[in-house]
């Protein structure tokens, strides 16, 4: 199977992300986009949402106590569909795609975020694309032998590993690595920890982002698609081989 159309039947994805950062109109404000971004987004996306974001300042005159200010404006809009289950982003650097589970496969997505994006290239009249960023954030729950330590390397291909494994066991970990990908020059970060322990099963976090940054125009979609498609080629290939087929058979089956 194609790293194109890899597929899971039951993904454990619990949210994936599309970021396309772009540079905008000089001294555009995102508040003023709202009402007809909202406009065009129903009835999908039935509610929003602000992003604020405050900047703190002291001056502190010769002399005198210092003196505090503080500055707050909309750094966001967010769309969000009425189960909150999808929001599109509206943001100050660009536009973002946001799906959280139930996910199925980008393929299922891929007409929304086309239409989404479209109408944020129309309302906020960005000036050119800067990077995108294509994020998934897995859940994987691992069985917890009973009587046994649970063995990492039945499930991940990229394990972590203790300096003395007969006298210590894990009680937690994070590992992160960042590559780029020769040839396209894509560029990869993935973190690899665990949560706490739930109903004899050890939920583990698999955060894979694959990011290109190259500039391109906002208007040309077919390319943009493209390096989406990449994106997700990189971001599928660093999923299967970080986990071994035991893991991976866990949600092939309904």
């Amino acid at each position: 199977m194609g790293e194109n159309n890899f597929r899971l039947l039951e993904a454990p994805i619990i949210e994936a992300v599309l970021d396309i950062d772009c540079d905008m109109p000089p001294g555009r404000e995102i508040s003023t986009l709202e009402p007809a971004a909202h406009e065009k987004l129903r009835p999908q996306y039935t509610k929003v949402r602000r992003v604020f974001v405050q900047t703190h300042q002291i001056e502190t005159p010769l002399g005198e106590a210092p003196k505090f200010k503080l500055h707050q404006a909309v750094h966001g809009l967010q769309f969000l569909s009425e189960d909150e289950k999808q929001l599109v982003q509206f943001r100050a650097q660009g536009y973002s795609f946001n799906r959280l589970a139930h996910y199925t496969s980008l393929d299922d997505y891929l007409p929304e975020i086309e239409r989404t994006w479209q109408i944020f290239v129309a309302v906020a009249a960005p000036v050119q694309i800067r990077s995108l960023r294509l994020r998934y954030i897995n859940r994987l729950m691992l069985p917890m032998p009973e009587k046994t330590p649970l063995q990492l390397e039945e499930y991940l291909k990229v394990c972590p590993r203790l300096p003395d494994e007969e006298k210590l066991t894990f009680t937690g970990f994070l590992n992160q690595h960042t590559a780029v990908e020769n040839g396209t020059g894509n560029q990869v970060h993935i973190i690899l920890t665990n949560q706490p322990a739930e109903n004899k099963k050890l939920p583990l976090i698999l955060d894979i982002t694959a990011e290109n940054t190259a500039q391109s125009e906002v208007e040309n979609w077919p390319c943009l698609l493209a390096r989406i498609q990449a994106l997700r080629v990189l971001k599928n290939r660093v999923f299967r081989n970080t986990l071994t087929e035991k893991c991976l058979n866990q949600y092939q089956q309904r």
